[in-house]
């Protein structure tokens, strides 16, 4: 696979904020050819699948600034420096929904625009939720509404382009596929 890769010559960072970098590279492709690319690095972040007892999804429904809506979404949330992706699970399922869990199940990884960006979600399972007697403080800046909805009430609101994430297209197709299944 060595005749694919890009190797870069020259990388010049743009920009840092909180969430991403950005930088711009110059690299050599395989043909020999010069070429530019526009990356953006981000640290990671993970994902949570959270089932109740009754088989309903935690979602959370907030703004989304950049798609300037509400979106519908599993919890989720970026990797701290330092924290490993089961603990900032645990930490942005306690968080965003006011449940927490004794175990998460790894279910995959995945990037989630590789043709720019670097970003790795982690996606994780809890099928073991209970309530907190008081919910850990949300970011400063987060607003969130929580929801629990039945797997067919999940699809319905990927008809409807409430749910219209990937991350979380992915968490309800998956759950669907397992029904499907039988497990």
């Amino acid at each position: 696979m060595e005749h694919l890769k890009e190797r870069t010559l020259k990388s010049e960072k743009l920009f840092s904020g909180r969430v991403i970098d950005l930088y711009h590279e110059e690299v050599l492709l395989p043909n020999g050819k010069m070429s530019t690319r526009e990356v953006v690095k981000h640290p990671g972040a993970v994902a949570v699948i959270a089932l109740t007892e009754d088989h309903k999804i935690v979602m959370v429904r907030q703004y989304r600034k950049a798609m300037e809506r509400v979106l519908v979404e599993i919890p989720a949330g970026k990797l701290e420096k330092g924290e490993q992706p089961a603990e900032t699970a645990k930490r942005e399922l306690e968080e965003e929904t006011g449940y927490t869990c004794s175990s998460l199940d790894h279910l995959i990884s995945f990037y989630t625009s590789p043709g720019f960006a670097d970003e790795l979600v982690h996606l994780y399972v809890v099928t073991n939720l209970e309530k907190m007697e008081v919910k850990a403080d949300l970011d400063e800046d987060e607003f969130v509404d929580v929801l629990e909805v039945t797997l067919e009430e999940a699809l319905g609101l990927i008809q409807g382009q409430q749910i219209y994430d990937a991350k979380t297209a992915y968490a309800v197709q998956y759950l669907q596929l397992k029904s499907a299944l039988g497990e």
